[in-house]
């Protein structure tokens, strides 16, 4: 997966029951205005679905947002499932209501950032850049 020339290529998924997608579709388009190829999946996604669609793209990482509260639950099992379909060289990322006292364990977990409400669109997009091929 993933280690292929040209654009990053990045899936953006809502997983879970969340229905607010307003800031998923801003970090899309950021993404996308900075020249990554982005696949944005939607609303209510399961776990599965944002993990095949990742494999089935060739993407690079996933971008989660989730303002639900599910986010220990939700980044855990799209990590699992990545490990499992031999798929972990993608990474994973996220952004939304989570509090900063869960941060370390999603780390711990595999998760490889975590953007909190007021991370800048600039600073998603370099971390990226930086982050997902390096």
């Amino acid at each position: 997966m993933g280690l292929a020339a040209g654009p990053i290529r990045v899936v953006v998924a809502k997983p879970g029951l969340d229905g607010h997608d307003r800031g998923a579709k801003v970090i899309a388009r950021a993404l996308r205005d900075a020249g990554m190829e982005v696949i944005y999946t939607g609303l209510h996604q399961t776990p599965e679905q944002i993990v095949d669609t990742a494999i089935q793209e060739d993407a690079d990482a996933i971008g989660l947002s989730v303002l639900s509260g599910a986010h220990n639950t939700l980044f855990a099992a799209v990590i699992g499932l990545l490990r499992e379909r031999d798929a972990a060289d993608i990474k994973v990322f996220g952004g939304g209501i989570i509090p900063e006292a869960d941060i370390a364990a999603l780390k711990e977990k595999g998760v490889a950032e975590i953007f909190t409400p007021g991370a800048t669109m600039a600073s998603v997009v370099e971390w990226v850049r930086e982050s997902v091929r390096g």
